[in-house]
């Protein structure tokens, strides 16, 4: 690709719910700063219909998202990838060309939630933040501005809520 926008991939085993909010946050509100794609290494058959319509309660649109393996991006040059779910952080992962950086950010699933509504609002919230974060954080470089945002992220999802 010839965009110069930094290029990043998110990753979550089902690539239903968490990337693909992930992925039209990116493109669709900080779409000016960085560009993404979502993957997984098990992709449901599409994405869950939750994940669709919370992405369009918030005015985000849903045209093209689909649920795609990792394995169709090993040709791309990301300069970042980030696994959203702790499944993915350890699967084995495609070799990228590059190698780009890699950070997890560790959130809940949402489809898994009970009530499973209020999760997926509080996981908008949380990448919708922390995506903010990575187009306009503090640090120089987009490695740093992503792990600045897991910090951030660490504060608003306590290890084991998952």
């Amino acid at each position: 690709m010839t965009d110069s926008k930094p290029y990043v991939l998110f990753l979550c085993t089902g690539n239903s719910a968490r990337s693909i909010i992930a992925e039209a946050i990116t493109n669709q509100q900080f779409g000016k700063y960085l560009r993404a794609v979502s993957a997984g290494a098990g992709p449901k058959p599409a994405p869950h219909e939750m994940t669709l319509s919370l992405l369009a309660r918030q005015g985000l649109s849903t045209e093209g998202l689909r649920s795609k393996s990792s394995n169709e991006f090993v040709d791309e040059p990301f300069d970042l990838v980030i696994t959203l779910c702790d499944n993915a952080a350890s699967e084995p992962c495609p070799t990228f060309p590059g190698p780009p950086a890699r950070e997890h950010w560790s959130l809940p699933d949402p489809p898994a939630a009970d009530p499973p509504e209020d999760m997926f609002e509080a996981v908008f919230k949380a990448l919708e933040d922390a995506i903010g974060l990575l187009a306009h954080g503090t640090h120089p470089s987009l490695a740093a501005r992503a792990r600045e945002a897991r910090v951030h992220l660490n504060r608003r999802f306590t290890p084991r809520m998952i």
